[in-house]
């Protein structure tokens, strides 16, 4: 499963010395596949909205990105910037967040896992189903 090239998992890792403070993974990240993720407060959570494709145009229709696999119909047409992708991530430990994620490459919203590896680095993760995980790990930009 991919989110705009995002894959996602659960899988269990652990912080050697992390702090009991939770650190701000506010900002614009990376993503390995080139994609742009803005992470903001929305209210006491934390959302990650797409502030850019990998790429201007889908190659499969030669326009700009569309969030064409949502399976709500309505949706399918709406530009993919701006699509919330991290959705209601609370903290949940040290340098932990909880809530969901959505998969543009494949409509889907699942529980998933936001860490802060480092200053520069946050990681997420999720599972579409027991046996059907990734993650990938962000760089931040500012």
């Amino acid at each position: 499963m991919k989110l705009v090239g995002l894959s996602l998992c659960a899988i269990a890792l652990s912080f050697a010395g992390a702090t009991a403070a939770h650190a701000d993974p506010r900002g614009l990240w990376l993503a390995q596949d080139g994609a742009k993720v803005r992470v903001s407060s929305c209210g006491k959570a934390l959302c990650g909205r797409i502030a850019m494709p990998k790429s201007p145009t889908d190659p499969d229709t030669g326009k700009p990105w569309t969030d064409k696999n949502n399976p709500d119909a309505r949706r399918r047409g709406r530009p993919l910037v701006g699509v919330e992708v991290f959705i209601a991530m609370m903290p949940d430990g040290p340098r932990k967040w909880s809530g969901h994620l959505y998969s543009t490459n494949g409509g889907q919203t699942v529980v998933g896992y936001l860490y802060e590896v480092g200053p520069k680095t946050i990681r997420v993760e999720g599972c579409a189903a027991p046996n059907v995980c990734g993650g990938q790990n962000l760089t931040r930009i500012r």
